[in-house]
């Protein structure tokens, strides 16, 4: 979805291995990158999504924005992992005044957490004209001391977090971006993170079924590690194809394979519970993003697994690149780790 804007704002997706913030301005219809860059988080300072050494995050974050290409003072940031629960709930039809003042009260039934614990948003799924008795609403609620612990990294920085979004969400507002909506589709959206895996399957421009697997990319690189007797860079490379002293492909084949069973069978577990529970019974397409999607064969192997069409996102199909406003490399380099970022910068301060 393309939104308006009043001002532009950093989208800041703040991961387990590193910190991704991209700028956008206006060009056109459309969008174009005027700042971006990455910048590596130390090992274990993020854990299921619980900032666990926040001066080391704080250093990444400052690193990364550093860049005088980096104007905007506002900064849309995202959460996901156990402190974050996202439910699609059926209601009675009511209007948006009593559903606001009910809201709360509603959501006790659903979120395992005291409700005075956490933050809460929601949206009315179902459309005017089909509101016959109920109504499907989308609910999701955030530990207030997570978000707490991410706005004040951001604020450590001398910014300012004007929206807290949800890292499936902000995936699928940079896939709608760059690809549209296709009618009728089934559309996965497969994010693997280095230590978790965010799925969202959507359909005309709706979320249908969300979860985060606390599997991904960090769990090829540790049994590389433990089996191979590498250093956790020679591992990092071996893992992704590219040539390591003294590690044969036939030493490396099984590793890679017992851990990407594993990743295989959360997603297929998380499409067959979604095709059991919802009225579409088949998923049409997948997109794969995250730098754990750049583990050798993956696509291949979830094209196989799953028998569906299997294809990576490229977050700057649609979108224009400021050649000046990469810091590093090329945009090839950034694409695999930026579709998060760039979704949340597509956002705006007073977004839902």
């Amino acid at each position: 979805m393309l939104f308006s804007r009043s001002k532009p704002v950093v989208g800041l997706d703040i991961g387990s291995s590193a910190v991704k913030a991209i700028e956008l301005k206006a060009s056109g219809r459309g969008f174009k990158v005027v700042a971006m860059g990455v910048e590596p988080v130390p090992p274990d300072s993020i854990v299921d999504g619980a900032i666990i050494d926040a001066s080391a995050v704080t250093d990444a974050v400052r690193r990364v924005l550093q860049s005088p290409r980096f104007k905007a003072r506002d900064v849309v940031a995202s959460l996901s992992g156990s402190s974050v629960i996202v439910k699609k709930i059926s209601l009675p039809v009511m209007s948006d005044d009593d559903l606001n003042q009910s809201i709360q009260w509603e959501a006790e039934q659903y979120i395992p957490f005291d409700i005075q614990d956490v933050n809460l948003d929601y949206q009315i799924l179902t459309p005017v004209a089909q509101r016959q008795g109920s109504m499907e609403v989308l609910l999701v609620a955030a530990k207030k001391d997570k978000i707490a612990d991410y706005t004040g990294v951001v604020s450590a920085v001398g910014r300012k977090t004007v929206v807290v979004d949800v890292d499936a969400f902000a995936l699928q507002n940079a896939f709608e971006t760059n690809y549209g909506i296709e009618p009728g589709r089934v559309v996965a959206l497969v994010n693997a993170g280095a230590s978790a895996t965010n799925i969202n399957l959507v359909c005309d421009g709706t979320s249908l079924f969300t979860r985060d697997v606390g599997i991904g990319g960090n769990a090829f690189t540790e049994a590389i590690q433990k089996e191979l007797g590498l250093p956790f860079e020679g591992a990092e490379d071996a893992k992704k194809g590219m040539p390591v002293d003294g590690v044969r492909a036939d030493d490396l084949r099984p590793v890679l394979h017992a851990v990407m069973d594993n990743v295989l069978l959360e997603i297929e577990k998380t499409f067959d519970f979604f095709k059991a529970t919802s009225s579409n019974d088949r998923i049409d397409r997948v997109i794969v993003s995250g730098g754990g999607s750049l583990v050798q064969h993956f696509e291949q192997a979830l094209r196989e697994r799953l028998g569906v069409e299997v294809e990576r996102f490229d977050p700057f199909k649609a979108v224009s690149i400021d050649p000046a406003a990469l810091q590093s490399g090329s945009a090839a380099d950034y694409a695999p780790l930026c579709a998060v970022a760039l979704g949340l910068a597509l956002r705006k301060g007073g977004d839902r």
